[in-house]
């Protein structure tokens, strides 16, 4: 015979309404009853019916997951599995599950959220990047489904819940540190240029430079993929001008680590021919020959925060609109010396 949520309830000595309370993880339940209860249910060995609960209050207890690029370059950018620890860890906690919208295109990727969203599959989104022009967003803001943004949207920032860095801050810091090391020749290695993040990281890198009176050179700067190979093509690129940069900022460690192993088949070595200062902090950069100094941007941290705002939305729909910014600290390593 089945054990119910009435047999933990006479066991733990509480209502089933409260053992319903304690499966919710509410609030509204003290430490001390939440672990009664489900002391209860080891011992009788209940596992709760989340598909029937679900179907009761016509929620699916599952939170959408929208990349900003297929899977296979997921995959490949640490950034992605980082957050991703983040993001499941905040759904554990009031016990929601993930699921990734996949697609090899930006079309199919649309139509992925369009079938989670119309087929009742997921209760809101997460969107893992921001996007000047991004019709996922505007087909969630149209539909008034519940999302939010890990990054800061490219327009009507007050009216959409987001959680990012403050990009420009932390990429104007990085520039100065190398400034602050009597470079004057730096390159600014970024990605796409579709991502507000790109944007920023950008704007922010400029305006060290005008404050000491450096012109930012066109030549120095590359826009490409945030992979190993886009940071091997850029690099080559720099190296080919008349006066390369003495000194690169890189929007990502994984390009960052691109453009070191260039340098490595040239012959060119770090830092004592060329700095090296990236984005991100991932595990990599502390193993790379030699360690990379890396803006840390609290990727977990990201994630998991964008979880818990989104839930909180969920549970309350009447939530007011929330930014919140993760702090970045420099890392500073040994890709970065002072110029000759």
């Amino acid at each position: 015979m089945a054990i119910t949520i009435k047999d933990v309830a006479k066991l733990s000595n509480v209502a089933p309404s409260t053992v319903s309370r304690v499966l919710a993880n509410s609030p509204r339940i003290s430490e001390k009853t939440k672990i009664k209860v489900r002391a209860a249910m080891d011992e009788l060995g209940y596992h709760p019916n989340f598909i029937a609960r679900s179907l009761a209050n016509q929620s699916t207890r599952v939170i959408g997951l929208v990349l900003p690029n297929s899977t296979d370059v997921f995959f490949q950018n640490p950034f992605f599995p980082t957050v991703l620890r983040g993001l499941s860890d905040g759904a554990n906690e009031r016990q929601y599950a993930l699921q990734i919208s996949t697609g090899k295109t930006d079309e199919e990727i649309y139509e992925g959220v369009i079938q989670m969203v119309q087929g009742g599959r997921v209760d809101g989104v997460i969107l893992l990047y921001s996007r000047i022009e991004d019709n996922v967003l505007n087909y969630l803001r149209e539909r008034k489904f519940p999302f939010v943004v890990i990054g800061k949207p490219f327009k009507d920032v007050e009216l959409i819940t987001y959680v990012d860095n403050d990009n420009y801050l932390a990429a104007k810091e990085a520039t100065n540190y190398l400034l602050s090391l009597g470079h004057k020749q730096i390159g600014f290695i970024g990605g796409d240029l579709n991502f507000v993040v790109t944007i920023e990281r950008l704007l922010g890198f400029e305006k060290a430079l005008r404050e000491v009176g450096i012109k930012s050179e066109d030549d120095y700067i590359i826009h490409s993929e945030f992979l190993r190979e886009g940071g091997q093509e850029a690099i080559r690129k720099l190296l080919n001008l008349k006066n390369p940069p003495t000194a690169l900022v890189v929007a990502d460690d994984l390009m960052a680590l691109g453009v070191l192993n260039t340098l490595i088949e040239m012959n060119i070595s770090v830092p004592e021919d060329i700095s090296i200062l990236s984005f991100n902090n991932v595990l990599f950069s502390e193993l790379s020959q030699p360690p990379l100094t890396s803006v840390d941007i609290n990727i977990f941290e990201l994630g998991l925060q964008a979880s818990r705002k989104l839930i909180q939305l969920l549970e309350n729909p009447h939530e007011p609109v929330k930014r919140m910014i993760i702090p970045h600290q420099l890392i500073k390593r040994f890709s970065c010396s002072k110029t000759q």
